[in-house]
């Protein structure tokens, strides 16, 4: 059932049947195998890394820098493998982030979902986060006072993952991250870097469904970002 949704979700992209070939090449590309802890050494490191996670996680939890503490549900830290090659980084929480404390669930979420299953990864291959780890109210745009009270969970993030890649989803996510003011359809299309790690923009899942004719781009961003990570 999941292969059929998925090449619906490419027909609907207007990709044509060659396309399954070059997801099974992509997904083969992209897996990646942890490899057995080599001594002790190895061993404490990896637990080490965990504790820092389990750390930063927990502060996140408990954060007070700016006023989204008094109106969220719960914090939304992020989820998926903390060893994964791909980094997926929204703009903010909605209402059912906030309630289930997982970023992009609901209907963007599945799209989401569908679009990294068209290139061959699961959301259990991938880290997904946000910048900002609380819901503003009325899923308002974030201010960049929030923002900046949130970077350095989201730097933390980055340094401890260390991924090969990162997919910025949104016009916010993606000029928060870059630093710039330049509009989305500027941003898209080409490969950037943040401290060293490519990234590249593409269409938030939202804009997608109101959208449909900009899928097409959007798997083309989709393709760059596989090119990039090979």
């Amino acid at each position: 059932m999941d292969n059929l949704i998925r090449l619906q979700y490419l027909e609907a992209m207007g990709i044509d049947v060659w396309m399954p070939r070059v997801s099974s090449h992509v997904g083969q590309s992209l897996s990646f195998d942890v490899e057995p802890d080599a001594d002790n050494v190895e061993h404490e490191s990896s637990e080490s890394v965990q504790t820092s996670w389990d750390i930063l996680q927990a502060e996140v939890a408990s954060c007070t820098k700016c006023a989204l503490c008094e109106t969220r549900t719960q914090t939304v830290f992020g989820t998926g493998n903390k060893i994964a090659n791909w980094m997926i980084i929204g703009e903010a929480p909605g209402q059912h982030e906030d309630e289930q404390g997982k970023p992009f669930v609901g209907k963007a979420g599945l799209l989401l979902t569908e679009m990294l299953r068209a290139v061959g990864l699961d959301r259990d291959e991938v880290f997904i986060t946000n910048i900002l780890k609380c819901r503003p109210p009325g899923n308002r745009d974030p201010k960049p006072d929030e923002a900046e009270s949130c970077s350095e969970y989201l730097r933390q993030q980055r340094a401890l993952l260390k991924p090969k890649i990162i997919l910025a989803v949104g016009r916010i996510a993606a000029q928060t991250l870059l630093n710039t003011d330049a509009p989305l359809s500027k941003l898209r299309g080409k490969v950037h870097e943040l401290d060293g790690t490519p990234l590249v923009v593409v269409y938030h899942p939202a804009y997608l469904l109101r959208s449909l004719l900009e899928k097409r781009k959007a798997w083309q961003d989709l393709l760059l970002a596989v090119r990039t990570v090979r």
